[in-house]
Order: C-alpha cells, then structure tokens, then sequence
C-alpha cells in the first residue's frame, strides 16, 4: 500500500509540468531546461574527482583495502604499496556500504542495498576468488557488523524479527542458517554490536535513543544474561563503547557524563561507576579510537571546531601524544597494521579529496614516525593549489550566542552573489573539507559560499546540540536570518543575490527559510528535504521512527502535532515567494519522495517557478555518478538563471 501511495505522489506532481527522463528513463525532470552543451563541458573536470578512503588493512599488514569509484559506483579496491595502483575486487552495480574484514584471513564482510533503500545486506567477499556470497535474508535492513577474534562469527544488527525493531543478531559466517537472535530490542531505538572479548564469550553493545542519550551493555553468551554497565538513569549521557581492553576486565569508551563534550575513559567491567577519564584535559569531542589488534596501543582522533587532530595513546599508562604531521583536513577511518606498527587513515582537505595515508609507528606506544600518502586520487586535472580554501567566521544570532561558520570567497572584490549550504542532520557538523561543488561555484561562477553550523549542530558540546530541540525548532532558522544580516553588513557580499541550499533537515531548513525570508532570497534548492514533519514522521521507514520523534517530537501528541503543523513549510506555502529546486530519490527511506511531492504540487498551484528532480534509482541522496552529474549541472543552470540572472548559455 505504502509503495502504491508513493507512486500515486509521483504522479500527482506531473500535472502541467514539462517532463522528461534522462538516463535510461531513471531520471525524472519536470519544468528543467534542457542542459547546454557548454555547462557541460565547463563541469566536465569537477564532475571528474575521485576519492580513495581507507577501508581495512589485509591480514599479513603488506596491503590494504580502499573504496574508490571507477565506474558508475564506489567498489573496493586492493592497494600494494605507497602510491600504488589500484586494482578492482568488487564489480557489483551498487555502490558498497561499511566494510569489514575477518581477522584471521582476507574474507570481508560488506552492506549493500539496491537503489538507495538502505535495506542494506551483509556479503561474505573471498579476495582469493574474487567471489560474494549474501549472508542475509534479502528483505531486511543489516548494519554494524561485528567479528569474533577467530573469524568464525559476526554480530550484527538487523530488522528481520519483525521489520521494525533493530536487533542484535549472531551467525556463523561459513552457516548462515545458524543466525539468531542474542539480543531483542524492546523498543524502536537503534542498537549495535561493537567488540567481542577475546575469546568470544562477551559482547560489548550500544543502544543509541538519541544524540544526548545513548547506553552501553554487555552480553554474556554462555549464560544469555545482560547487563548495562553505563548510561540512563536520572540525567541522560551519551556513551558510545570502543571495545575491551588487552584482558577483557576492563572497557574503554567515549562518553560526556559531566561534561560539555565528548571524552574518551575506561572503567571496570563488573564496578562500571568506577570511571576513569583519559582525556578530561580536552575540551572538544572524541569522535573516533582505535584499539590495536592486541589492544596494546589505541589512537583517538578529536575534532576541534571542525579540524581533526590525531593522538596516540599508551592504554596502560593513558599518556598521549599529538600527532603534529597531520595535514589540516578532516580524519575518516582510522586503523592499526595487525603488527601494530603503522596506522592507516583517511585524510581530506579542502584541496585534496579524500585519500588513503599510513603513519610508522615506533616501539613506544605513542612514537611515531614517517607520514606516507598511499593514494593519489584523480582531480580531473584540475590544479587544486588554486582551490579556495575557507576561513572561519562568527556571526551574532538574534539572543546574543555566537554561530560559527567557514566563508568560502572567490577571487576579486565582489560584491559577489552568496550561496548559504546548509548542512543536514540535524545533529551534524559541516566542516572545511574538500568540495568540488563549492570550488565550481567560486571559480566557474564567481559565488561566495556560507556554510554555517546552526544551533543544534554536533561538535560545539551538549549544550549547543540541544539549542533547537522541541518548541525551539525555529530557532536554528532564526539563526539564518541573523546570517542574512551578516551578509548585509559586508560590502564583498551583494545581499540582493542571496540562495539557500541544503539536504536532508537542511532541505527543511531552506524551505523553513524561504518561509521567513523570501523578501530576502533570490533562489533556494531542496534535496530530499522535510516539508512536513507530521507527514514525514508518518512516512519515514518503521526501523526510524522512534528515534526521530526524539529529536524533533512526537507527533501523536496533540500540543506537539500542532506546533508541528504551524512551522512546517507545506503549511506556510503561501509565503514562499523565491524559485526552488527540488532534488529527490524515489526510494529515500529517510524522507520518502512524498515529502518532494506535496511541497512541488503546493507550489504549482500558487503559480511558483519551481524545477523537481527525482532519480528512480536512489535513495537519501544520488549515489550514482550519472545522476550526480545531471543534477550538479542543472543546480548550476538553476543559480545562474535565477540568482546570477545570467542567460543559461554563456
């Protein structure tokens, strides 16, 4: 029924729409101009960047495994050396998930859907046969694969008990009909598998109810009982586990209990009270450790105002060490060798995409040595030295706090038409990281960009991320208009040509925006974005439910469904006044494509210009690089008609 109600959606946005469909009838346009050969040709080089992100080491430590796209999608690749080839292992028409390899062989797990559904399941690769086999049901949605020390056994979340609940599964992997359930969940919030002692005999999990609250538990397997060693109780906290320590008494995790902010400790297993915090001299969050394989050594990665920064860690004595070779950028995965004397990571600037380096180790825990880049990934042949990078900003907001945000700005002295890139989440963090599309708009078009991280967002502390939560919704838009005001008070900036754009929850808050500052905008571009939290919250898939009326409040509650109602964009759509682009994948399972529908049918009948883009073969954003490139092209047609006022053909 729900598949039938999202087609008949589809359709009812057709009427008097000029539409046509571009690769292999996968993509839909209504009301977009065909695109001219020169937009084309002048993106072709930034529509040609890759990426090469760390994925595993390979059990002998002498390879490791990367995900890169050289085709249509990313697939994982096998990397010999330090700036070596990169040689394909993976050819599957969807784009792989998390990765994960057995400890004792080079057998790796991997998550993949079809389409974008996030119905993902668990494959078993074989590198020595270049062979995959699934593992699970076909139906389902699996995340958060686990292995045990020997390899025999993963852990692993899953919906398959009943379609909605997420619980925490165990399966032999060479006897997939050994899979059971170890751990029901007995609401609709998320929980996850995250280490094993080492003898298989204790499972470490989480259970995360929202970005303020999540606990910790372990399982016995030998007697099935559970316990919760670390979160709940009268004040919430958010712990997130990292594994055991060397002799499984104790655990390390990351918690902010009496803190603003995320903090790495450890405690005992049978007196888990009895914390121990290992970095309670930094004042940012821990956003990802790493235990060596013989948890000997550990690395933490901290991430200051948006700037990663990397420490290794003596779990015996707890000293650490910055490590200061580190680029500037942001810090993706992070891995020991399984010898422990080298680590692997994921590094991205603002002039580099993401690529794969490895730092030496020394015989100390915390020493280290040489940093090397393994991979050279491919920038269309563009000089990126000349690429923009951002500088960092605070604007006032309308009760005094300070709203930080990374100002891109072209070459010249403006004034210069602004872009305003809002990031999704909410609860997430926009950071100065590499982006083809900001540098397009700098140079191919002359735009400034703004990216602003509004109340609410992750990595300002508990405070901060709970500053739009419940009736204080509107306040993160509050914080927009108080951005618009910054831009008026700079004589670079042309506050008359001003566009929001923005994905997810930022695709709500341009419509948000458009509500309350049409008079201020001159365009405004959607993708997949919240137009009516009521309908969302209906629509979005069961597993999610639960854990997004935490954030933005429970509908079925008549106080909280009418306040809802008021701020929604879709029930304001008479005070939208600027041109908008909608950008939607058919098989989002986050915000359904209902949620692009109404907003492009409401705005049809009040007579509004506005362009709607649905792939349907994607899901919560486009995936696929055919799809990525007729929508970065038409974004760039749609901001030079009617933000530039340029013709669509130079």
């Amino acid at each position: 029924m729900r598949h039938l109600i999202l087609l008949l959606a589809l359709v009812g946005t057709t009427s008097l729409a000029d539409e046509r469909t571009l690769n292999n009838g996968n993509l839909l346009l209504q009301d977009i101009p065909d695109i001219p050969p020169t937009v084309k040709q002048q993106l072709k080089q930034y529509q040609n960047v890759r990426s090469a992100t760390f994925q595993s080491w390979s059990a002998d430590g002498k390879e490791v495994f990367v995900r890169t796209r050289f085709g249509d999608v990313s697939q994982l690749h096998r990397v010999s050396h330090a700036g070596g080839a990169r040689t394909q292992l993976t050819f599957h028409d969807e784009p792989l998930g998390a990765i994960t390899r057995d400890p004792k062989s080079n057998r790796i797990s991997f998550t993949m859907d079809a389409g974008g559904s996030e119905f993902s399941q668990i494959f078993l690769f074989d590198s020595s046969t270049g062979q995959s086999k699934m593992l699970t049901d076909g139906e389902s949605r699996n995340r958060s694969v686990s292995w045990t020390a020997d390899g025999k056994s993963i852990a692993y979340t899953s919906t398959e008990r009943n379609g909605r609940s997420n619980d925490i599964w165990m399966m032999e992997v060479d006897e997939p009909e050994s899979k059971h359930v170890v751990y029901e969940s007995p609401d609709g919030t998320s929980w996850a598998a995250n280490d094993f002692n080492e003898n298989g005999t204790q499972l470490l999990f989480a259970n995360f109810v929202s970005i303020t609250d999540s606990r910790i538990h372990v399982k016995n397997l030998t007697n099935g009982s559970t316990r919760l060693l670390t979160g709940a109780g009268e004040s919430t906290s958010s712990n997130f586990p990292v594994g055991f320590d060397a002799d499984g008494k104790g655990f390390y995790f990351v918690t902010d209990q009496g803190s603003e902010f995320l903090q790495l400790a450890w405690a005992p297993v049978h007196d888990p009270s009895n914390i121990t915090r290992v970095t309670s001299g930094i004042n940012w969050n821990i956003e990802d450790v790493i235990l060596s394989d013989d948890k000997t050594r550990a690395a933490f990665v901290i991430n200051a105002g948006g700037i990663s920064k990397l420490y290794l860690l003596d779990p015996q004595s707890h000293r650490y060490q910055h490590v200061t070779s580190i680029p500037i950028g942001v810090i993706g995965k992070v891995a020991f060798r399984p010898d422990g004397l080298a680590l692997a990571l994921t590094i991205n600037t603002p002039r580099t995409p993401s690529d794969t380096f490895v730092l030496a180790l020394g015989s100390a825990p915390t020493a280290y040595g040489e940093l090397t880049r393994w991979t050279y990934s491919e920038v269309g042949g563009l000089d990126t030295e000349t690429f923009i990078e951002p500088t960092l900003i605070e604007f006032k907001s309308f009760d005094g706090r300070s709203i930080p945000a990374f100002y891109y700005k072209p070459e010249g002295e403006g004034p210069f038409p602004v872009v305003v890139s809002i990031h999704g989440g909410p609860e997430s963090q926009a950071r100065p990281t590499f982006s083809s599309t900001y540098q397009m708009w700098l140079q191919k078009l002359g735009i400034a960009v703004l990216v602003p991280n509004v109340r609410g967002s992750n990595g300002y502390g508990r405070e901060y991320i709970q500053l739009d939560n419940g009736m204080h919704r509107e306040d993160s838009v509050r914080d927009i208009g108080a951005l618009l005001d910054w831009i008026k008070s700079q004589p670079q900036l042309d506050e008359n040509s001003v566009a929001v754009f923005g994905g997810s929850y930022g695709g709500y808050m341009v419509l948000a925006s458009a509500v309350h500052f049409s008079d201020r905008l001159k365009a405004a571009v959607d993708i997949v974005g919240i137009s009516s939290f009521v309908t969302f919250l209906e629509n979005t898939q069961d597993y999610r439910r639960d854990l997004r009326r935490v954030e933005y409040g429970d509908e079925r509650i008549p106080e909280m469904r009418a306040f809802l109602q008021k701020i929604s964009p879709l029930n304001n759509i008479e005070k939208i006044k600027v041109p908008l682009f909608v950008v939607q994948g058919q098989n989002d399972p986050r915000v359904p494509v209902t949620e692009a529908a109404q907003i492009v049918k409401a705005l049809r009948q009040q007579d509004q210009t506005v362009w709607y883009m649905n792939a349907l073969n994607e899901g919560h954003g486009y995936a696929r690089k055919e799809n990525r490139d007729i929508y970065r092209q038409a974004t760039v047609m749609f901001l030079k008609q009617h933000l530039i006022g340029n013709s669509l053909v130079d």
